[in-house]
């Protein structure tokens, strides 16, 4: 099936409107390309309660830091917009820095509080990045629900903090993580990775998944169950633990020294040679 694609703010308004016109629900699932089985999996849900879909496909600058990635951030718009003819996404907006961020271009958005630990300690600006291009886009299609995984799920929680206290009408939803067989998180950054190293990456869920079951089996001191990933991931002298930490699934607050509380979730960031990858396991 055919897949639109427009690179322009008034394309895009008018195809969304038409569909709105005709009665129809709409769901936005923004992405930075390099389309995966869990990029997929999203467009998959959306179709599946009837809503007409907008996938965006958009390296946002505005999230990388100075020493980051974004020069090669892997682009591979027309595989992307192949890929999703085959699950039929009815349209594929694809702007560039300039249509999103055209001169002149000065505000943005920031949360001082849920983006300060995690991923936002040691990527400073990063998530103000996020928001800014989220709330735009979000602005831009008017969506009834956007989807977003909960692989980057500090970067949920956010978008939907923002929402709230922007009183945006939109729904957003967080779905399942989606794993490859062996339990590696699916990411466009896994194909950094070299055959050796994406099966050496596997300990990240095996080591996540130790944690979980020390858990269930009533350990609750904080630090047994940090080391419970880490004596996993020691494994693999060259993966470096950046960050692994307990914290609420829905404020992301810090678990105290002794864990007593329920919806919890650890999140981990992995440094892996120049790959950066993370991750997540609620309790």
């Amino acid at each position: 099936m055919a897949v639109d694609t427009v690179l322009n703010i008034v394309e895009l308004r008018d195809a969304v409107s038409r569909w709105k016109a005709d009665g129809n629900k709409v769901a936005f699932i923004p992405t930075m390309g390099a389309l995966h089985e869990g990029h997929l999996s999203l467009v998959r849900q959306a179709k599946s309660e009837g809503a007409r879909v907008v996938v965006s496909i958009f390296v946002n600058p505005l999230q990388f830091g100075p020493t980051e990635d974004y020069a090669r951030y892997p682009r591979t718009l027309k595989e992307d917009i192949q890929t999703l003819r085959t699950v039929d996404a009815d349209l594929v907006f694809a702007p560039s820095a300039v249509e999103i961020y055209p001169e002149g271009f000065q505000t943005t958005i920031r949360n001082n509080t849920m983006s300060a630990g995690l991923c936002g300690k040691f990527r400073p600006g990063h998530f103000d990045g996020v928001l800014t291009v989220v709330a735009k886009l979000l602005n831009i299609v008017s969506p009834d629900v956007a989807l977003f995984g909960k692989k980057d799920y500090q970067q949920l929680r956010l978008i939907q903090r923002m929402a709230s206290d922007l009183a945006m009408v939109v729904e957003i939803r967080g779905c399942e993580t989606i794993r490859e067989p062996d339990g590696l998180a699916m990411s466009s950054r896994n194909r950094y990775m070299t055959a050796e190293e994406r099966e050496q990456a596997t300990l990240i869920y095996q080591g996540m998944s130790a944690a979980k079951a020390s858990w269930v089996a009533g350990e609750r001191s904080l630090e047994s169950l940090r080391n419970s990933f880490a004596d996993v991931i020691s494994r693999c002298p060259r993966m470096v633990i950046q960050y692994a930490e307990i914290v609420s699934k829905y404020n992301l607050a810090a678990a105290g020294a002794k864990v007593a509380d329920k919806d919890l979730v650890l999140i981990v960031a992995i440094i892996f040679g120049d790959v950066r990858l993370i991750d997540n396991l609620e309790f």
